[in-house]
């Protein structure tokens, strides 16, 4: 049967990464759980269980799952239906001499858990250098445009004058939360280590002789050669799974981030003043050849709504734990962790390639303040006036009257903002008609946009990204394929 006769999640043939894919792929799974099955019995030997050497050696030469030994595990699943028990017996296939000791004390949630939290680790990883890479294109498109005036929308109504840059730093103050409460899980995640079926370490005390010490040494062995920090403190037959619930509500946060900037750019590409890159041969529509479509900010809003729905399921498995444990996470979990990281790197390359490649129509975005700006200089006009002992009642209901036959134009003759030209050649305005140039440059109406750019990206922006230096020095723009 070919490839092309089975259901393969676009995830993988699509959006994501080799490596983000790799680590969970099946052999790095099963060859993980090799991996754990040989800390544990370097371990218990150290801490004076007669393993021989050679055995784990044996062992040690045999921790990269082969196709063959897939076969053979497949073959004991079916007879066992049992995949940990299954790979149990293919690897004493390869390692004949270590038969007897593999797994000694151990229950399946040893290799099944810890080798979890050692995706995720490896995961979280990968993930926090590409949202610090999206951040910083976001950085330096901010500073570049800290000055630039645009228009302000609340309601999607316009409103008061922002900048470009403005608008960029408030994405990125949401990303920066995004990487912060990533950041944080990331640390605080700890191992499950060896605790036996319920947690009560009993296997593990009996196999000690009642030395419960040896036990503590044990774990802080695994949680060494695994790179974690520390076990967690209580387990069940389980880690509890209150612990991918909240690595998940961090992650998945980043798919809202990832809709809201998106869902902004796509509103700017229809006013035609921001463009996400378009390739020279790429084709917007297969009807209208002239559409330049923001589809890689669709794909991410895609993308984005799948993943911060996720959450749901990771609160569902949690809640629904029963006492020490029950297998209803189990088949959830096999496609939820997986798919969460894999959605989280999807976005991330993309959002790269968008951010990195931003084009800016700073023409279209002068003639759209036009339309609205000549309604926002008139508070200053009214101030104007009144330097000149003019009354602000009285002038306030001329400018209503010409405000609203100028609005009359635009909305029902289709033309453009002629409000200034009125009050130009409306005597009643005479005083101040020297004035209104230099009354309605959109500068004057930007407030402190520069400054509160400038102080954010080059301050608390720039120092979370030294962080990063290394791999953001190294980094390249992601490019998609398709």
């Amino acid at each position: 049967m070919s490839s092309y006769d089975k259901y393969v999640t676009p995830l993988s043939t699509r959006y994501a990464s080799q490596e983000m894919m790799t680590i969970f792929s099946a052999r790095e799974r099963a060859s993980t759980w090799r991996q754990l099955w040989v800390w544990l019995a370097e371990a218990e030997r150290e801490l004076g269980l007669p393993i021989p050497e050679d055995a784990i050696e044996e062992m040690r030469a045999n921790v990269r799952v082969s196709d063959g030994a897939f076969d053979k595990a497949r073959e004991y699943e079916a007879k066992f239906r049992h995949d940990v028990m299954a790979h149990v017996h293919a690897y004493g296939e390869d390692a004949p001499k270590a038969a007897g000791h593999i797994h000694l004390g151990a229950t399946s949630c040893y290799v099944t858990d810890n080798a979890d939290l050692i995706f995720q680790k490896k995961a979280l990883d990968l993930i926090l250098p590409k949202l610090a890479k999206v951040i910083q294109n976001l950085q330096v498109f901010a500073l570049k445009y800290k000055d630039l005036p645009t228009l302000g929308f609340t309601h999607y109504q316009p409103a008061q004058l922002i900048t470009v840059g403005k608008r960029a730093a408030q994405w990125i103050q949401e990303l920066m939360m995004d990487l912060e409460d990533i950041e944080t899980v990331r640390d605080r995640l700890q191992f499950r280590g060896a605790q036996g079926t319920t947690g009560s370490q009993a296997t593990f005390l009996e196999l000690f002789e009642g030395d419960a010490n040896k036990i503590v040494k044990l774990n802080e062995i695994l949680c060494k050669k695994a790179g974690f920090p520390s076990a967690y403190p209580i387990s069940t037959q389980t880690y509890t799974r209150k612990v991918d619930l909240r690595v998940a509500n961090a992650v998945c946060a980043l798919g809202a981030t990832a809709q809201r900037i998106c869902s902004d750019i796509r509103h700017l590409a229809n006013l035609k003043e921001m463009e996400e890159p378009f390739e020279k041969s790429q084709i917007g529509s297969s009807a209208m050849a002239y559409k330049r479509n923001p589809m890689r900010s669709e794909r991410i809003t895609a993308l984005g709504r799948k993943l911060a729905r996720l959450p749901a399921d990771f609160t569902a498995t949690f809640e629904s734990q029963w006492f020490e444990r029950t297998l209803d996470d189990s088949a959830i979990r096999r496609m939820d962790i997986p798919e969460m990281f894999l959605l989280a790197d999807s976005i991330l390359l993309a959002l790269d390639n968008v951010t990195n490649g931003i084009v800016l129509y700073p023409s279209v975005i002068r003639s759209r303040i036009d339309q609205e700006l000549p309604f926002m200089a008139t508070e200053s006009i009214l101030m104007k006036l009144a330097t000149h002992g003019v009354s602000r009642q009285e002038a306030h209901e001329e400018v209503r009257v010409l405000s609203h036959q100028a609005s009359d134009v635009v909305k029902q003759q289709g033309g453009r903002n002629d409000l200034l030209e009125r009050i130009k050649k409306t005597e009643f305005f005479r005083p101040v008609w020297g004035d209104i140039d230099s009354l309605v440059d959109p500068k004057l109406f930007i407030g402190n946009c520069p400054k509160i750019v400038e102080d954010y990206c080059n301050g608390e922006v720039a120092a979370k990204l030294a962080n990063y230096r290394e791999s953001l020095d190294k980094a390249s723009t992601a490019q998609l394929s398709i």
